[in-house]
């Protein structure tokens, strides 16, 4: 029973490993669409094979900056084998995560809903 609570904390290192070294691996990519890039997570399968990276973005146009981090998915996965000590290291798969944006446009709601109150008091 031990051996399998190991396996998902393993993997969550794993992941952990890998958000940390592409969002290093990044920043020496030279791609104009690649803006101002945050990791906010990875997923990775249980075998390995595939890691979703999501991401933010500060500056820049989602999709362009999603379609140049998948084009360069292959010179970041070749990062990663230098880098990690696993057998497999899975293929990368990035997706804007709109989490931060949705937050932004809910606390502008806020700020604007607690001005009007102020307003009618």
């Amino acid at each position: 029973m031990r051996h399998k609570r190991a396996i998902p904390n393993r993997s969550y290192r794993v992941a952990d490993q890998i958000q940390r070294d592409v969002a290093e691996l990044i920043r020496d990519l030279k791609d104009p669409r690649i803006g101002m890039v945050t990791i906010n997570a990875v997923e990775v399968t249980p075998d390995y094979a595939h890691a979703k990276v999501f991401f933010s973005l500060l500056v820049g146009d989602p999709e362009a900056c999603e379609e140049a981090l998948n084009e360069a998915a292959g010179f970041l996965r070749n990062g990663l084998f230098k880098r990690l000590q696993i057998h497999t290291v899975p293929t990368l798969h990035f997706s804007f995560d709109r989490t931060t944006e949705r937050a932004a446009d809910m606390n502008a709601l806020i700020n604007q809903a607690n001005a009007n109150r102020a307003k009618d008091d």
